[in-house]
């Protein structure tokens, strides 16, 4: 089947960064009957009166991009759109396509344009070695209209996002914090020592998915950058349930990495979450480290020695 103008006018406004906008006009018929229904006297029954034929209904369209207008018309609402971005397309096929912008002297991937902002935000921690760690600080409104904030944290760089749900605050944290990031100095690259680049990449990519890497760093962050390196979905974390007094709380949160789930205990959800990326860890194989064993109470001892 042959593309319709109006797609195809569509992928072109795409390339140009401009959006068509189209505007339905009332419908107006070709013919219409002569017949006076509100003349008195005179006038014939209408078992009598054979009005002259009503011509096919004319649909019109306005279709407005980047300041200009172009009309169409057809028998059907979508035939007058067809006609309007046709007559678009003759026109606008003539404009040049705007120049890419530049950031750090060089213009963007193509590929980032696919990416969302917390892929964007992990990969440059990942190629930076900088931790990240994304934490919902703030939660309000009624059961229908919740309203989250979420912080995010890239080594010093800091970003807030407010949604209505906890994804989308997400994202505009993500957003946030990416401006700062930009800014920084693009990362030196060596034209003549590519081969050797791409295999410190592999060595990387091999080291971040060893059971010894990032022992010392913070197990969100850490499970979030294994995800990242092994370019897999990054972890989801739930609060299951919340019990206890007021001021014996205990949270219990949990992870799912990929069929993997696991769950953490805490007195705040922080914790709790700290928790289940440790548990998650250790069950993907990763090394964690150890809590050290309480040093022996020797003077204690000694004194209920002496005591006796």
């Amino acid at each position: 089947d042959s593309v319709t103008p109006t797609v195809e006018l569509n992928a072109l406004c795409m390339k140009l960064g401009k959006k068509p906008m189209y505007k339905p006009i009332d419908p107006y018929t070709g013919m219409r009957s002569t017949y006076n229904y509100t003349m008195r006297g005179g006038t014939y029954p209408p078992r009598y009166f054979y009005p002259f034929p009503v011509g096919p209904l004319l649909y019109q369209v306005e279709l407005s991009i980047g300041g200009q207008q172009f009309h169409g018309k057809g028998r059907t609402r979508q035939a007058a759109k067809h006609d309007a971005a046709a007559k678009a397309l003759k026109v606008l096929q003539n404009e040049p396509l705007p120049e890419k912008p530049e950031v750090n002297g060089k213009e963007p991937d193509d590929e980032n344009l696919n990416k969302s902002e917390i892929s964007q935000v992990f990969e440059i921690a990942l190629k930076r070695n900088l931790p990240v760690n994304f934490e919902v600080t703030k939660e309000s409104g009624p059961p229908h209209m919740k309203s989250f904030v979420t912080k995010v944290s890239v080594g010093e760089f800091m970003g807030e996002g407010e949604g209505k749900s906890k994804k989308i605050s997400k994202k505009n944290a993500a957003i946030a914090v990416l401006e700062e990031l930009k800014k920084l100095p693009p990362l030196p690259t060596v034209e003549k020592m590519k081969p050797r680049i791409k295999k410190k990449t592999k060595s990387i990519v091999k080291l971040q998915t060893s059971p010894e890497y990032g022992q010392g760093m913070n197990p969100i962050s850490r499970l979030a950058q294994i995800q990242q390196a092994k370019k897999e979905k990054e972890p989801e974390y739930m609060l299951i349930t919340e019990r206890g007094l007021p001021r014996r709380r205990e949270f219990v949160m949990q992870v799912k990495v990929g069929v993997h789930t696991a769950e953490g205990m805490g007195t705040n959800k922080k914790v709790a979450k700290r928790n289940a990326a440790e548990n998650m860890l250790e069950i993907l194989g990763f090394k964690v480290p150890q809590p050290q064993p309480p040093k022996p109470a020797l003077k204690t001892e000694e004194k209920v020695r002496v005591l006796k």
